[in-house]
This record gives C-alpha cells, sequence and structure tokens, in this order.
C-alpha cells in the first residue's frame, strides 16, 4: 500500500514538474501543449463489453510496441477527436522555428489530413464517358470547335466549357488523375460504343471522298481502304461505319465527283409566294376515282338498312331494363307480361318467350343478369321462361348450374312452372317473378275463343 501511494506521489511530482516545463517554453515555439490529466487508475467492476474492448487495447498496443510518444503523455488520457482536430489545426498556423522537429505523432496527423480526395469524388457535369469522348475526338480531329458542333455529350456544354475542360484534362493534375481512375472503371463495352461515335477527321474523309459516288462499293472495297491506310484511321473504323458515313457523304455531295448546282443567277430569285401563284388549279383536281365513290355507296346503304332495322324492332323489344329507386313506379303496363324483379333491376317480359343468362361479346341475350349483381357462375344461357297459351308461365334450365324456385332445385334439363311472386334463385342473385293477371286474364279469354267453333 505505502509502494502505491509512494508512486502516485511521485507521478504527480513529476507531471507538475512537466506543467512547468510547459509555462516556460516560449510562445511562438510551435509545440503544441500538453493536456494535464491524471492517470490514477479507479477501481470499478466492468461490464462484459469493457473487458473485450480491454483485452483488444492491451494486445494492439503489445503489438505496436512504444511509440515513442511525447513526454507527459499517457495511454489513459488519450484527447478526443475535436482536441486532436485544434492541435493540429494550431501546429499547422503557429509559424515553427527550424530548430524544433514536430513529433512523429503529429507528423502523421498532418500527412493524413493532406491526403488526395476519393476517386468517388462528384466529377461534376462531365461524366466519364465524356471526358473518355472528348479525349478521343480531340485526338482524332484536333479541332475544338469541329467536337462543339458535332459531338452529342451527356449535356450539352458550351464551346467555352469545352475548352476548359480538354486544358484542365491537359494541365491540371488532380482532375486529371480522377477523369483517368473513372475511365479505367468503365465497362469495355460502354468503351467501343464511345470509340464508334468519334467524328470523323478531314483525312479519313479525304480518303473516302476517292470512292466514286457513280459505283457501288461493297465493304471489300472499305476494308482495302482500311488495310492500306492503318495511320490515318481511326482504330475503331470498321468497313461498316466507313460505309456508313460514304453514303452520308454522297447525300449531301461532298465526294469528290459530286458537284452542287449553283442558285439561278438573275434580277428576282423565285420564292414561295411566286411558285404558289404560277401554279395550275385545274390540273390539281383529283381524278374521279369509281371503285372508292362504289365502295362509299355500298356503306352508305348498308348503315341506312341497319337504322331501318333498328327502328322496325322497338315496338317488338322483349326486355325492357329498368333501375329500381326509392320512388314506388307501377311494375306494369299495357305491354309488360311479367317483371323478372331484383335487388338492383327489374326486366319486363313484353313476349311470349326470353332467354336468361350472361351476355358476353358473342353471345347476347334478353335478359342479362350480370346487371344484378356478380354473374361469373351464371351460364350463357342458364334458361328460358316462355308463356303458353293457357296462360301459364315455365322456365326451363338450360345451363350447368340449378335454378332454385320457391327452394326447390330445377336441375339442368328440367322445366317448372312458375306463378305470382315466385323467387326464382340462380347462383346467389335473387328475383320475385311478378304477373300481369289483368294481361294474362285476356290472352287467357282470346284463346278461348280461338278453341271454340
Amino acid at each position: 500500500m505505502m509502494d502505491s501511494l509512494l508512486a502516485s506521489a511521485s507521478r504527480s511530482e513529476d507531471e507538475d514538474s512537466s506543467a512547468g516545463n510547459k509555462r516556460s517554453l516560449p510562445q511562438g515555439s510551435g509545440l503544441v501543449p500538453k493536456r494535464r490529466s491524471s492517470s490514477r487508475f479507479i477501481k470499478r467492476k466492468k461490464f462484459d463489453d469493457e473487458l473485450v474492448e480491454s483485452s483488444l487495447a492491451k494486445s494492439t498496443s503489445r503489438a505496436r510496441g512504444p511509440s515513442g510518444g511525447e513526454p507527459g503523455r499517457y495511454s489513459g488520457s488519450e484527447p478526443s477527436s475535436s482536441e486532436k482536430k485544434k492541435q493540429v489545426c494550431k501546429a499547422i498556423t503557429t509559424p515553427a522555428p527550424p530548430s524544433p522537429a514536430p513529433s512523429p505523432s503529429i507528423a502523421k496527423r498532418i500527412k493524413k489530413s493532406k491526403q488526395p480526395l476519393q476517386v468517388t469524388k462528384d466529377l461534376g457535369r462531365w461524366k466519364p464517358a465524356d471526358d473518355l469522348l472528348l479525349i478521343n475526338t480531340v485526338l482524332q480531329t484536333n479541332d475544338l470547335h469541329a467536337v462543339h458542333l458535332g459531338v452529342k455529350f451527356s449535356c450539352r456544354f458550351t464551346l467555352n466549357e469545352i475548352q476548359e475542360r480538354w486544358y484542365a484534362l491537359l494541365y491540371d493534375p488532380v482532375i486529371s488523375k480522377l477523369a483517368c481512375q473513372a475511365i479505367r472503371q468503365l465497362h469495355p463495352e460502354v468503351i467501343a460504343a464511345i470509340q464508334s461515335r468519334v467524328l470523323f477527321s478531314k483525312a479519313e474523309e479525304q480518303l473516302l471522298s476517292t470512292v466514286s459516288s457513280a459505283s457501288q462499293p461493297t465493304l471489300d472495297t472499305f476494308q482495302d481502304l482500311l488495310n492500306k491506310h492503318p495511320e490515318v484511321f481511326y482504330m475503331s473504323r470498321t468497313a461498316k461505319s466507313l460505309q456508313v458515313h460514304w453514303q452520308l457523304m454522297k447525300q449531301y455531295y461532298l465526294l469528290e465527283d459530286q458537284t452542287v448546282q449553283p442558285l439561278p443567277k438573275g434580277d428576282q430569285v423565285l420564292n414561295f409566294s411566286d411558285a404558289e401563284d404560277m401554279l395550275d388549279d385545274s390540273k390539281l383536281r383529283e381524278t374521279r376515282d369509281e371503285v372508292l365513290e362504289h365502295e362509299l355507296t355500298v356503306a352508305d346503304r348498308r348503315q341506312k338498312r341497319e337504322i331501318r332495322q333498328l327502328e322496325q324492332e322497338l315496338n317488338r323489344w322483349q326486355v325492357l331494363v329498368d333501375s329500381i329507386t326509392g320512388m314506388s313506379s307501377p311494375d306494369f303496363d299495357t305491354q309488360t307480361l311479367a317483371v323478372l324483379r331484383g335487388r338492383m333491376v327489374r326486366y319486363l317480359m313484353r313476349s311470349r318467350e326470353i332467354t336468361l343468362g350472361r351476355a358476353t361479346k358473342d353471345n347476347q341475350i334478353d335478359v342479362d343478369l350480370s346487371l344484378e349483381g356478380p354473374a361469373w357462375k351464371i351460364s350463357r344461357k342458364q334458361g328460358v321462361i316462355k308463356l303458353k297459351n293457357n296462360g301459364d308461365f315455365f322456365i326451363a334450365n338450360e345451363g350447368r348450374r340449378a335454378i332454385y324456385i320457391d327452394g326447390r332445385p330445377v336441375l339442368p334439363g328440367s322445366k317448372w312452372k312458375l306463378s305470382h311472386n315466385s323467387v326464382v334463385e340462380i347462383s346467389g342473385l335473387r328475383f320475385v317473378f311478378l304477373i300481369n293477371q289483368d294481361l294474362i286474364s285476356l290472352i287467357k279469354a282470346e284463346a278461348a275463343k280461338v278453341i271454340q267453333p
């Protein structure tokens, strides 16, 4: 116990002496002042994670060995990151005399702060593909103005921006290094696509213009040009690319054997309005097309026939569908034989026979049950309701599922008589069948008159 007290007392004396030495140092020496702190070890219980961290710290300190640190600095009193930054900034800004050299730890921190920027730094509007295209095109044409007019970059750059970028790639080592590192990361297919977009130089177009415009050159002709002049053509040129560019030059009369006709010389140059006045309107009239007129006549006749048929069928509609509202409207009129009343709509039966089911594009029926609710289980032709001469209504099931009449199932292929207020259920959809008794009694009376001799 006495030994530990003596050791702590000696440490405090050493710290006091070192603090006095720090105060006696001149202000312009440039050395970083040491932070006074106590190295007394406070015993307390450690958690599991602290035990692991302390063991790792001890192992790393043994592996590194003595760091030759500054006097008065202990491992237990390591300054924080903010204090380190302040010390480094103070050491850089304060002019240091030539005699004392900075400690190794300070020099290491200064060296880390002066490291170059990351390669992944944003290069601005200029992408690696733009830089590669700019370099290859300028090396091929040696003309920045032609590059500005003929090259399509990822952004619309002005001539001044292209010049500044080219000079930066030439003379700025930081930008040049970043651009080269980014270009090396491009995919080979991207590089090949960029190289195929390089402009043609004047020497290349001069060789292509030697091919006659009257001839029909093949790919072998342009391949011979590539083999004869490999030093003129760009390395990524192919026979196909030369042929496409030659055809473009031929289209704009840029070949050697092609000449452009000059404009007519005279006092007055013919403009658009004068040329329009010279046109003869009688010559511009279209000739009579008998085939077209016959087709238009046939189409007009067909449409009139369809309209006439619809007008004739207005009085013979078999079923009318009315939406049910809160207002109580009469269910029958002088033409309605019966009503199939649902929750949403009601179907008016105005003929002696109607078909029930689900309407589709290819199948048109009288009563579309999908207007009432979900009808995906209902057949396209589910059933038929008929009125016989004696005034009785019968329903025939012609679908795949059963129809329930007042709770009794009517199987496919079977028939059942419908009475007034009968409940018809088809695949979960319920209807009430209502009969116009007055009209049915009249029909029965007429039928009895016909039967009597």
